[in-house]
């Protein structure tokens, strides 16, 4: 459920209609609804109210301060992949004990920022990883807490490349391996292992993967608790999908329900990495028709969002329903939406059937708040877009318009 619908036969953001935004601070402008992030985390976190759990948000998702700080109002955590990520999560007020820091490669000062900040714990990814954790904690004088990832060889049935727990991913450790890495934990003076991490993939329509991947943890944690290993956390990693197209992702009261019959009597806290679940449908891109074009192979709408705005559809071939801002009522046509980037993958639909549009019209592209501006790029030296944050009548600019300017400014 999300906050921009039509009212009086125009696209609304909240209480304000979006044509109004995107003349005021121009095109493209990504849209983000308060209420609607407000609505997911509470649906996320309550989901959870049955079990000892903690929510962090994947910041990766939609890394905008204005967006870190409204959630961790509300009492969110964050899943950190970089010192950059850190740097912002401090900077929104995030409690550094409801931080744990994820990612493959975690380089020497990224660790040693983290270890300063306090964070509640790492997710290690590499037995050379644990080691240069424990180097550093041992060198700075503190104890660095962790998880291993483990990868558990489950399909979670997504795209390729937002799959991360089967063997062929770079991601995590097999459970043998992960084993040894645990043993090596303990020999460690300055490391605590703390904690058991699992994330299987993105988008994910079922929670059958998910519960195919805890009933391996679960035997995990059994093994460590012989080893004398007692283990506070179990990081189940986010990856629930959302509406594009026509998926029908499972509400998280269901993937709460599933997890509180296996987690109830287990003396854990439950962490959830949340990201896409609750940014991707509070958010659209609005971009403005800049030329029509008719060849004897194909209808193109020419707009001014690029793949360098919104490149998933380029990437990964994804799905943004794409609808009129100010519908006209004119019959649809066959097009494909291309942006200006001079390269033949630009484009945010393929063969869509749209409402004849005009130069000058605007159109929305929907669930865009996820891995959406985070993405984002300059290539072909484009300023990216304005961000904003609308509140019930209210609206903050959580980003500014880059210039050109802007562009430059780290050069010489």
């Amino acid at each position: 459920m999300h906050f921009f619908t039509l009212k009086d036969g125009e696209l609304h953001a909240e209480d304000l209609k979006v044509a109004d935004l995107a003349k005021e601070y121009g095109t493209p402008l990504y849209v983000y609804s308060a209420a609607t992030l407000r609505r997911h985390f509470k649906a996320y976190d309550s989901a959870f109210t049955s079990l000892r759990h903690m929510t962090c948000y994947s910041v990766k998702a939609n890394s905008n301060l204005s967006v870190l700080k409204l959630l961790a109002e509300m009492g969110a955590g964050m899943d950190i992949v970089s010192g950059g990520e850190l740097h912002r999560a401090l900077a929104a007020g995030v409690d550094p004990q409801k931080i744990v820091y994820s990612g493959v490669g975690k380089r020497t000062a990224e660790i040693r920022e983290a270890l300063e900040a306090n964070i509640l714990m790492f997710n290690v990814e590499s037995q050379q990883e644990l080691e240069r954790i424990g180097s550093v904690a041992q060198e700075m004088g503190k104890t660095a807490r962790i998880s291993v990832r483990i990868n558990p060889d489950v399909d979670p049935k997504t795209h390729p490349y937002i799959s991360t727990g089967m063997k062929k991913n770079k991601f995590g450790l097999d459970l043998e391996t992960s084993l040894a890495t645990y043993r090596r934990a303990k020999e460690l003076p300055a490391v605590e292992a703390v904690g058991i991490d699992c994330h299987i993939g993105s988008q994910l329509t079922t929670v059958e993967p998910f519960l195919e991947a805890l009933e391996k943890i679960l035997s995990f944690y059994q093994q460590l608790c012989d080893m004398g290993l007692c283990i506070e956390y179990i990081d189940l990693g986010g990856g629930l999908g959302i509406t594009y197209d026509e998926e029908e992702p499972p509400h998280p009261a269901e993937f709460g329900e599933a997890l509180a019959k296996r987690l109830a009597d287990l003396p854990i806290t439950l962490i959830l990495e949340p990201g896409r679940s609750i940014a991707g449908n509070a958010g659209i891109l609005v971009t403005e028709v800049v030329y029509t074009k008719q060849t004897p192979s194909k209808h193109f709408v020419i707009v001014d969002a690029a793949m360098n705005d919104l490149v998933r559809p380029s990437l990964y071939g994804s799905f943004h329903r794409i609808a009129e801002v100010a519908p006209a009522g004119r019959p649809e046509e066959d097009v494909d939406v291309v942006g200006p980037i001079c390269e033949s993958g630009d484009f945010l639909a393929r063969d869509r059937q749209l409402p004849r549009v005009e130069s000058g019209e605007f159109l929305a592209c929907f669930s865009a708040g996820a891995y959406g501006f985070t993405m984002s790029s300059n290539y072909n030296s484009r300023p990216r877009a304005c961000e904003i944050i609308v509140d019930g009548e209210n609206v903050t600019v959580a980003r500014r318009r880059e210039t050109y300017d802007d562009l430059t400014a780290l050069e010489r």
